[in-house]
């Protein structure tokens, strides 16, 4: 059995690289499995060096789409028209595995579908309903396609069956983030900064911005940024920021003795970050992942998750988008009435080997069978003579 793997932004290798080694370990087991690393090339990140890679443990892409920057539709069409190149090329895997929302997710659903190569979604069913967010709109297209669907929690589970989806394709797995996290909790890397600035563990807060509603119109930038740091008790804010966010925060002036911006980090020492700080502000959905496992609580600046299991359950909690519900979040905060927080259900770093598990008795049962690619040829446009 040959598995394609997809992955086109940072965050999915994180979601792959546990699979690619539950599926070594199945093969020293002596199963008959096999996968290829597709980048779609989506984002071009100077950190997703061969060092990254050798972070994760997983070899170097089988294959680069370089689909690059672009529109979204630019970005989907580049990425379709590589994908299916590669594919009418051959080998043809039994299998397509997407990850998480990105585009790549997507358009390489919708290509292997086409072309009458089963699918499987993982983090499929998990829903925002928030449709100004183009990760809704993968999503949502993507499940629509999808034959199989390995999901995180209960919740997407219930998406799921509400749209109609069969119980004999959803498979309750975990979450394959937290796999790598997991694993990678002995290696984290103290960032430099925290010795330059003299930093003390749980004594400074954690913020990622990179949402447009957040950061793309200026003003509301300016007054959430003013309202963090007016409500955080004069502890300092490390704040990774992306360089188009660095620019605007220029431009604007933004500036405050405790807040300290640096260059987006490596996992490693992201996730260091996280662990020891007093908090996390983010409008991030994966971190909020992150946060919940290591019990650090979290203010999400957003009025929706695809991921409530870290409000219910996790520590984490949705302030919203209006910059005055974040000082008296910050007081409760800081006068140490935040919620516990538990782990998720499944979230023990154990689902990339159920994932495996689940494609081998799949596959074994005749289930990953080739379909009938796509063809109707009366939809053809025929010039009237």
């Amino acid at each position: 059995m040959l598995v394609d793997l997809i992955a086109g932004a940072r965050p999915n290798f994180m979601k792959i690289a546990p699979i690619t080694h539950a599926i070594r370990q199945a093969q020293l087991e002596g199963a008959g499995i096999s996968f290829r690393i597709i980048h779609t090339g989506q984002h071009y990140d100077q950190n997703m060096s061969g060092s990254f890679f050798e972070q994760l443990g997983i070899p170097e892409p089988d294959h680069n789409l370089g689909a690059g920057g672009g529109t979204q539709a630019e970005q989907t069409a580049a990425i379709m028209t590589g994908y299916e190149r590669l594919l009418m090329e051959g080998p043809r895997p039994d299998i397509c595995i997407v990850v998480g929302d990105v585009t790549s997710t997507m358009a390489c659903s919708i290509t292997a579908r086409k072309l009458g190569i089963r699918v499987a979604h993982v983090e499929g069913g998990i829903r925002s309903r928030d449709w100004t967010m183009p990760e809704e709109i993968n999503r949502v297209v993507t499940d629509s396609i999808t034959d199989f669907f390995f999901t995180t929690s209960e919740v997407a589970n219930r998406n799921l069956a509400s749209e109609g989806v069969p119980p004999d394709r959803i498979f309750f797995v975990g979450n394959t983030m937290i796999d790598t996290l997991h694993a990678q909790l002995p290696h984290l890397r103290e960032p430099g900064l925290i010795s330059e600035l003299g930093l003390q563990k749980g004594r400074y807060f954690a913020m990622t911005l990179h949402r447009p509603a957040n950061v793309d119109q200026e003003q509301t930038l300016k007054t959430l940024i003013e309202n963090i740091m007016g409500s955080t008790g004069g502890e300092p804010v490390i704040f990774p920021a992306h360089p188009r966010t660095r620019i605007i925060l220029d431009r604007l002036g933004i500036s405050h003795p405790g807040l300290h911006m640096t260059e987006p980090l490596g996992y490693l020492e992201f996730i260091w970050l996280v662990r020891h700080a007093r908090a996390v502000i983010t409008d991030s959905g994966g971190i909020t992942e992150e946060a919940t496992v290591l019990g650090v609580p979290c203010l999400t600046l957003r009025d929706n998750t695809e991921r409530p299991e870290t409000v219910t359950v996790g520590t984490n909690e949705l302030i919203g988008t209006d910059p005055k519900a974040i000082a008296p979040a910050l007081k409760q905060l800081m006068n140490g009435k935040w919620k516990e927080g538990k782990v998720p259900e499944k979230w023990d770093g154990k689902t990339s080997g159920r994932i495996v598990s689940t494609l081998l008795v799949l596959h074994g049962s005749g289930r990953l069978a080739p379909l009938r690619p796509y063809r109707d040829d009366s939809l053809l446009f025929r010039p009237q003579e």
